[in-house]
């Protein structure tokens, strides 16, 4: 049975409000609106009472209701009498009521002009632009400590960071790897061979995965797949008030949690960037033997020809700086996480993000920087 509202003036200066039917949430409530609006009709009106004996069932709804009907009598100074609804209504209505609204809690449903949001975003912008600074900041601080023997965290935590950066990321740093490889070499290999120049796959592949192409792919991935994992790790922490913990107990979170992080991502990347090249190099190798007839070692000796070992440091350099910045965004976002479960998710998110974007900025630059001095 649907919930139902008769309003009725037994007396001159009494409305008679009678509620029926089942108040519960399968049901479609009243509008509220329409109900302000039939008790408005009626003129002098100093009483408001309930009738509630043919309500079936009840639940939050009719608290919802009743709530906007007190506050609209109050507006009027009508006085309520609630004698006649259920004793459990009545209770929680008083706990509605013991406090009074905090002014400026209720939600506005008006919309901000356009001058007034572009605003709000700029000093939201400027606000995350020092917190990132600050961040930065204690960073470089746990690292200056870290040289002078003085920064306090647990070695295990630092081994179990690497273990976690380094070898369990050998599997699907092999696979991609294994498959960019492949792919530089099938898209060279259409191109070359109109020319007779199938050889030259192992120098595109080679001086491709050496240079560059190793340290984005490994940066990308551990992106997404480490960094979020820093960014998850210190937002669930800093949900469930562990940072604040280490606050008041005097030990730096930055240096604890922080440090033993970036020093285990900043070591594990070069490493994969170095496996990563050779994985890719061999997918070049098994394109160029299976489709271009090429022999095993004339791959191989064109690759020690065309790679030299200034590539491989510009690969290294990559990768070192990938493994900073990826591990500064994810610590970052962690700490900036808010104090709910939807923030470990968005702090996750930004984390992956801010890395991409940071490995794609830094290489446009490390790229200028190389062309610049010649190398």
């Amino acid at each position: 049975m649907q919930p139902e509202i008769i309003i009725t003036r037994p007396s001159e200066k009494t409305l008679l409000v009678s509620l029926s039917g089942c108040w519960t949430a399968e049901c479609s409530w009243p509008d509220f609106e329409q109900t302000r609006t039939r008790m408005d009709s009626f003129a002098g009106v100093a009483r408001v009472t309930f009738d509630s004996r043919a309500i079936t069932e009840w639940d939050s709804g009719i608290l919802v209701f009743l709530t906007d009907v007190f506050r609209h009598c109050r507006k009027k100074n009508i006085e309520i009498e609630d004698q006649g609804l259920p004793p459990g209504v009545t209770r929680m209505l008083k706990l509605v009521f013991s406090v009074p609204e905090k002014e400026g809690a209720r939600s506005s449903g008006a919309r901000m002009s356009m001058l007034a949001r572009l605003g709000t975003r700029t000093l939201q912008r400027m606000r995350a632009s020092g917190e990132a600074v600050g961040f930065l900041g204690e960073v470089a601080v746990a690292v200056g400590r870290l040289f002078c023997g003085k920064a306090r965290f647990r070695r295990s935590d630092l081994v179990l960071f690497i273990q976690e950066s380094g070898a369990q990321a050998v599997p699907i740093v092999s696979l991609i790897s294994l498959l960019v490889g492949l792919i530089l070499a099938f898209t060279g290999a259409v191109q070359l061979m109109l020319f007779g120049a199938q050889i030259y796959v192992a120098s595109l592949v080679g001086i491709g995965m050496v240079r560059v192409m190793g340290a984005i792919m490994v940066g990308i991935i551990m992106a997404g797949r480490t960094g979020a994992s820093f960014a998850a790790q210190l937002g669930t922490m800093q949900v469930n008030e562990e940072i604040d913990a280490f606050k008041t107990l005097g030990v730096s979170p930055v240096e604890f949690l922080v440090l033993p992080r970036m020093v285990a991502l900043t070591l594990m990347m070069p490493l994969l960037c170095v496996y990563a090249d050779l994985m890719g190099i061999l997918g070049g190798l098994v394109v160029g033997v299976t489709m271009l007839d090429l022999n095993v070692w004339e791959y191989v000796d064109m690759t020690r020809q065309s790679v030299e070992l200034k590539q491989f440091w510009i690969g290294i350099a990559h990768s070192t700086v990938f493994g900073v910045l990826i591990s500064l965004a994810g610590c970052m976002r962690g700490m900036q996480c808010g104090r709910n479960s939807q923030a470990v998710g968005v702090a996750t998110t930004s984390a992956v993000v801010t890395g991409i974007v940071s490995i794609i900025i830094a290489t446009a630059i490390i790229t200028v920087i190389c062309n610049v001095l010649g190398i």
